[in-house]
């Protein structure tokens, strides 16, 4: 992906604010500062797009908050190895799937939501990112045709974790998701996949996302 010189200082200012959130994978925070973000949302709200913060994309989903994309992007490094193969859930209005391109060999990313893929692919197309395939379907059923992955991060939060992403995990892959303790309450839990049968679950940061619904639309 190339990005213009226009905005250069807002999005290293976003990266900066991330880095300062306590981000501290190098490339993470590059990909951050290289991906326009206004790009992404109506024009509407291109004066918020470089502040910290989640905002609408219509149909009740929102483009999440960079320090939160970035946080959970890290997590998904092992030992500081670039991604190989990764699946996204939740496609949105593409952004994260344009900062996840800057770092993985492969990106496929699945939306339920048709206006909103096709949003996707539209804002996406100028770039020309060679090594994402979006995908309309349904996220909970992840993409057997293409498993095993390398990573898996769901942008949406369900009260466990789908059975079919589990098994499309690679072993040695880890897969990051928000998931529902109570109505009010989402942590992000980070699953690695120690051999056929065993995943080791890690808790951590509280987080809001909005919930991981089955089927499509």
């Amino acid at each position: 992906m190339k990005a213009t010189s226009r905005h250069a200082g807002h999005r290293q200012a976003l990266a900066d604010k991330v880095a300062a959130s306590g981000v501290k994978h190098l490339k993470t925070l590059e990909a951050i500062a290289t991906v326009p973000r206004h790009a992404f949302m109506d024009a509407g709200l291109h004066a918020q797009a470089y502040e910290d913060s989640a905002l609408p994309i219509g149909h009740q989903q929102t483009i999440s908050k960079p320090s939160v994309v970035a946080r959970m992007i890290e997590l998904l490094h092992k030992n500081k190895n670039p991604l190989g193969r990764v699946l996204e859930i939740g496609t949105g209005c593409g952004y994260q799937a344009a900062v996840l391109s800057l770092l993985a060999a492969e990106v496929y990313s699945i939306e339920r939501i048709r206006p909103l893929h096709d949003l996707a692919r539209a804002k996406l197309r100028p770039f020309r990112i060679h090594n994402l395939r979006l995908i309309y379907g349904d996220g909970i059923l992840g993409l057997p045709q293409v498993a095993p992955f390398d990573a898996i991060i769901l942008a949406a939060a369900g009260l466990g974790i789908p059975d079919a992403l589990l098994d499309q995990l690679a072993i040695g892959g880890r897969l990051i998701a928000p998931v529902a303790r109570n109505a009010n309450a989402q942590q992000l839990l980070l699953i690695e996949r120690v051999s056929s049968q065993r995943y080791q679950r890690t808790a951590l940061d509280e987080v809001f996302f909005v919930p991981l619904q089955s089927g499509v639309i």
